[in-house]
């Protein structure tokens, strides 16, 4: 059984390296931005509650967030492991969680980082084009990243992987689920 959050900067590939690593391990990638879209798009309670703090251009409470993760947790193909990917983002989401798996008896089994140079993460998201990533506001969701993450990084100290998230997407992958088999004594 593998339970997994995987953490790093916007631009790191943590959603390709997510697909990436579901696939080999054989677990559900659970992304919270999927999570919204789903909600939102079948206008399901907890989606018209996250719609209306979207459409005032408000963040979306982590009561919210956190209902629509249990839900996904408690469905059959998550029961067995899941790679989160966009949540837990604080640690009180991160508490949330740890109280959500003890509900099920199980305990998450590591956290991946991917760490990539801040300086490269700039120059993948410039080079993606987009007319919303101008270099200040990239620079800035750099440092809310890591001003909001240092808190979650230390608090998952004891289950905490972290791999280098430069260069290619086969490499990278390898070298998490080597880093992983080497945590986990390869279980």
């Amino acid at each position: 059984m593998t339970r997994l959050v995987l953490v790093g900067p916007p631009g790191a590939g943590k959603g390709t390296q997510a697909a990436a690593l579901s696939r080999k391990l054989g677990i559900p990638h659970i992304s919270t931005g999927d999570l919204f879209r789903v909600h939102v798009g079948e206008e399901t309670e907890l989606g018209r509650e996250a719609k209306s703090y979207m459409d005032a251009g408000e963040l979306v409470p982590d009561s919210v967030t956190n209902g629509m993760v249990r839900q996904r947790l408690n469905e059959s193909d998550a029961r067995h492991g899941f790679l989160l990917d966009g949540f837990p983002r604080n640690t009180a989401q991160a508490a949330e969680l740890e109280d959500m798996l003890a509900e099920q008896g199980v305990k998450l089994d590591a956290v991946v980082e991917l760490k990539v140079d801040t300086e490269e993460v700039v120059q993948r998201l410039l080079a993606r084009g987009r007319t919303d990533d101008t270099e200040d506001v990239i620079r800035n969701r750099q440092n809310v990243y890591h001003t909001e993450t240092a808190p979650l990084l230390e608090y998952y100290a004891d289950r905490l992987v972290t791999i280098d998230g430069s260069g290619e997407i086969d490499e990278i992958s390898a070298r998490a689920l080597d880093a992983l088999n080497a945590f986990t004594g390869g279980s």
